[in-house]
């Protein structure tokens, strides 16, 4: 934590909502809610809480919170709650509310905002968890910079069947393993009713608990909190930690642009490298660079790809799960082992970033693997170009198999992810052949929906090492395989992609970083102009998504309209 000081007498931000004659009003409205007044004198600490019953992830967030209220007035703070809304990308997966997703990643962000502008907090508490929910309260935090601090809510356990750990992606793809009659169907009734025994984010390295792991790298969350379950006893007792640091936060008038950095997000995209962790982060450590002042290239995830071995290697991409990487010794082992390459950056621990490092310790060497025993030479991304992708895209390629590194094949494309998927069940798509979904980006779908669905089917086919899928929208972390995503310019603003026809060679080399479409760029222009753009009418949010939203290559980030 940055060593500021702050007299502990001096003015709260607080004050000019409850201090004065003229704030009577305010304090009897306070009074209604609980406040005494001894409370007036204290530290306002803010919780957003992104609790609900509908995502596995937050059903257990109103525990943390309470542990939360606990710390904040152990500390001589005045806890106040509020509620931020979260979506179950694996509920609404492959259907129109997917595309609402990524969007709500801004209307997170925005609800914190006001809420905590309109109340005058001193400090706030983020309890989250899931892919949108964590990115869009960091986005908040750079934005708002009072001082705050995250707590994630912790992986889900694994299922077990037949000998076997399973995550919810083991359900997607035993769809495709049944329908190419590799399982029963009870096999994959069972699998169904095991994969996700309770609470937490799914257990492997998807993109909730990636930016979980992110978050910690870069010095917003506690030490050890992004491995920890959500139905670990230790959860409690860091969620009660949390809120007595909110308060020391505030006390020291540390805020969160004294923690976040451009070397704090460069190491936490190292360990994004390191860990494999989800193609998502792209478009989130953007956008979250974007609010807090900071220029965050694409081109730096490849950079830093170039320069970081991967050494963990958790699903899907690998065999391990995250109560595996846990045991292991989670992100401050994996510093540990970064050490050298690192920024000695501040955290909200109180705790300087190679502090944290030197002091851990590696408890499995199979899970986190030493430097010169990596799974690869290069980290888990990597960011292409061509003139199918002149802006770039994204690949996860720690779970791409050394055959497909190489790749050329006839595209079969499809405007919909529904047509693609059917198309598989169907059996017309073959190994060899490129899969491209496109209309699918920020703007196009609206909403840049993840692939998940199709991704899944091909695994569960069997062609997962023999076709490529291709898109302008996302994939899930859970994604692996030859699958390149946030093509950009996307095809709804006449990206290269939308002039692809059926048949057209595909060529990918990810050691090159290069993918191409062989057609000439005039006959490209040309095709552009003929196209015809799939109609997709929209209203109400996401109508003004589309509106406002700009490329993925640039986080995706809504813009205000110049005037």
């Amino acid at each position: 934590m940055a060593q500021k000081n702050k007299d502990k007498d001096a003015p709260l931000r607080s004050d000019a909502m409850k201090k004065g004659n003229s704030r009577a009003s305010a304090r009897g409205l306070f009074r209604a809610v609980g406040m005494k007044d001894e409370d007036f004198d204290k530290p306002i600490i803010a919780i957003a809480n992104s609790f609900n019953t509908i995502v596995p992830g937050h059903i257990h967030m109103n525990q943390l919170v309470a542990e939360v209220r606990k710390g904040i007035e152990e500390a001589g703070g005045v806890a106040f709650e509020f509620g931020v809304p979260g979506i179950c990308d694996g509920i609404a997966m492959g259907l129109d509310g997917m595309r609402y997703s990524l969007p709500s990643r801004e209307i997170i962000a925005d609800t914190v905002e006001a809420m905590v502008e309109a109340h005058v907090a001193d400090g706030w508490v983020g309890v989250t968890n899931c892919d949108k929910i964590t990115p869009g309260m960091l986005m908040a935090a750079g934005r708002l910079n009072i001082p705050a601090i995250m707590l994630t809510g912790g992986p889900m356990m694994p299922g077990k069947y037949k000998g076997r750990k399973l995550d919810v992606i083991s359900i997607f793809e035993a769809v495709g393993e049944l329908a190419a009659g590799r399982i029963t169907q009870e096999d994959l009734d069972q699998i169904e009713r095991r994969a996700c025994p309770g609470p937490g984010s799914c257990s492997g390295l998807f993109t909730a608990n990636t930016m979980a792991c992110l978050t910690e790298a870069m010095g917003m969350s506690l030490t050890g909190s992004a491995t920890e379950h959500a139905v670990a006893k230790s959860k409690l007792a860091t969620a009660r930690k949390t809120g007595m640091t909110a308060v020391e936060l505030v006390r020291k008038g540390i805020k969160p642009r004294d923690i976040v950095t451009k070397d704090g997000l460069e190491n936490a995209i190292r360990v994004d490298n390191a860990i494999g962790g989800s193609t998502n982060t792209c478009i989130h450590m953007v956008a979250i660079a974007k609010e807090f002042g900071l220029d965050l290239e694409l081109s730096l995830f490849d950079k830093l790809s170039r320069e970081t071995k991967h050494i963990v290697a958790l699903k899907p991409g690998g065999r391990h799960f995250m109560d595996d990487f846990d045991r292991a010794g989670g992100i401050p082992a994996v510093l540990n082992r970064l050490t050298g390459t690192l920024k000695n950056t501040d955290t909200v621990s109180g705790r300087k970033t190679l502090e944290i490092a030197k002091a851990s310790s590696v408890m499995d060497d199979d899970v986190i693997r030493p430097l010169d025993k990596a799974y690869h030479e290069e980290g888990g991304i990597a960011i292409l170009y061509g003139n199918l992708a002149e802006e770039g895209c994204v690949i996860k390629q720690s779970a791409v198999v050394d055959s497909m590194r190489r790749f050329e094949g006839p595209a079969k494309v499809f405007d919909a992810e529904k047509a693609a998927t059917d198309a598989m069940m169907k059996g017309t798509i073959k190994a060899g052949d490129a899969v491209i979904i496109r209309y699918q980006g920020p703007q196009g779908a609206p909403g840049m929906p993840e692939m998940l669905g199709p991704t899944s089917m091909i695994a569960g086919l069997g062609l997962g090492e023999s076709v490529a899928l291709i898109t302008d929208g996302r994939f899930s972390g859970g994604t692996k395989g030859l699958s390149i995503g946030h093509i950009s310019p996307e095809a709804y603003s006449g990206g290269a992609i939308a002039a692809v026809r059926n048949g057209d060679i595909i060529r990918v080399d990810l050691d090159g970083r290069e993918i191409e479409v062989l057609i000439s760029q005039r006959e490209v222009k040309s095709r552009l102009k003929e196209r015809k753009v799939p109609r997709m009418t929209v209203s109400g949010y996401l109508a003004r998504y589309r509106d406002g939203v700009g490329s993925a290559s640039n986080g995706a980030v809504m813009t205000p309209k110049k005037k």
